[in-house]
């Protein structure tokens, strides 16, 4: 049917080629790109018995005038952009100036700034309107899958929802000391800001992993969660209506969060440069260098996640609770595609939002988070192509 040009050569850069060539009617040709060739090369030969036709392109995506050459080169219907979010704005300047649909699966924040928001790509709504072309923001699975989550909550279970608690749980185990199982960059700076939670029209702010739950999550039992920022909560506020509060958790260990604590106090996962025999180095980003590659854990991780949303409102004049959810195996990802299931959870659903703005399902022109479109297609999807919901209509609440 047509073209994607895949921006980023990591873990879920890895499931996303694999969705899209097991979906070769839609997905025809990809072009996987990245500023190191031999890891787009890598995910080239990992794929076997697939009608999609793969090429691999080096790419610096900070640069604008690069990602448009190749885009022109490649003629692409289609961006799939999981890069680091801080190049979110480059690949849609380039989009804008060669008309192609764009899907990402976090959203931008500057690389001198740990703070994540919605503005900076919202502002992008009207040129995107006028280009005739689609963004389609946080295609993942949180942000992503959990937007699709309340928009079906919304359309089939509720007439008002009230109440959010998205729940995010990994109970793998990758055998490290400590390790991230994501870009440990991105993963640090979003667990060491502030938490923030949406309660009655405002955010509030809370200390760094200063909210701890416990919850009993399907299949994974017990776990403590964390209170955390999301940037989900920010589209969410605005676009489920009647809501009065949303709050995101997130599952850490004892053991991990001991590591990250000492980590910090040592100025290690500081953003600020410092001098070092005469070189201006990021403590984090060297952090980053030291630690396990994430796209690496795939073949040691043991387990399972959860994640899911408990939604509390109104049907028909009655109160209501409703919980929806995905579990999935890391063994069974790594089986299929080599991958993790943190990668898996983020790049099977970056495929599906990609095929529903090719196919027409989700195109219009503008920049839209995913629970703006029809859940349904989506939902449908997830259970074709790996990650299978299931429901619970009387799940114990988080207090």
């Amino acid at each position: 049917m047509g073209k994607a040009l895949i921006i980023g050569a990591g873990g879920v850069s890895n499931v996303v080629v694999h969705k899209c060539c097991q979906n070769s009617d839609i997905f025809t040709e990809i072009c996987i790109a990245s500023r190191t060739l031999s890891k787009c090369e890598a995910i080239k030969n990992s794929v076997k018995n697939s009608k999609t036709k793969i090429q691999t392109a080096q790419l610096d995506a900070d640069n604008t005038n690069e990602v448009i050459e190749l885009i022109n080169k490649f003629k692409p219907n289609i961006v799939i952009n999981v890069a680091l979010p801080y190049q979110d704005l480059t690949i849609m300047d380039a989009c804008l100036a060669t008309k192609v649909d764009y899907v990402d699966t976090a959203n931008y924040e500057p690389l001198d700034t740990a703070k994540f928001e919605y503005k900076w790509q919202w502002a992008y709504k009207e040129r995107f309107e006028q280009a005739g072309i689609t963004a389609l923001l946080g295609s993942g699975f949180d942000p992503g899958v959990t937007g699709v989550f309340s928009a079906h909550a919304m359309k089939h279970h509720f007439d008002e929802i009230h109440y959010i608690d998205i729940l995010d749980a990994n109970a793998g185990d990758h055998g490290y000391p400590f390790a991230t199982n994501f870009n440990p960059e991105i993963n640090i700076r979003e667990i060491t800001a502030n938490g923030r939670y949406f309660e009655n029209g405002e955010f509030i702010e809370t200390p760094p992993l200063s909210v701890k739950k416990v919850y009993d999550f399907p299949e994974l039992g017990e776990k403590d969660m964390y209170l955390l920022y999301h940037e989900e909560l920010e589209s969410l506020a605005v676009n489920i209506k009647g809501i009065k509060r949303i709050r995101f958790f997130m599952t850490f260990s004892q053991k991990y969060l001991t590591h990250l604590n000492v980590l910090e106090n040592v100025g290690m996962t500081s953003i600020e440069p410092i001098d070092f025999e005469g070189q201006q180095i990021v403590p984090l980003q060297f952090l980053k260098a030291v630690l396990p590659d994430p796209s690496s854990l795939g073949e040691r991780t043991k387990g399972k996640t959860n994640i899911g949303c408990i939604f509390q409102g109104v049907k028909d004049g009655k109160p209501k609770t409703y919980y929806v959810y995905n579990v999935c195996v890391h063994e069974d990802c790594y089986a299929e595609v080599g991958s993790q299931a943190i990668s898996y959870t983020t790049g099977v659903p970056a495929m599906i939002g990609a095929m529903l703005v090719m196919t027409g399902k989700w195109k219009k022109p503008g920049v839209f988070n995913v629970e703006e479109f029809d859940p349904d297609p989506f939902m449908d999807a997830l259970n074709k192509w790996g990650l299978p919901w299931k429901e619970d209509h009387n799940p114990k609440l988080v207090d």
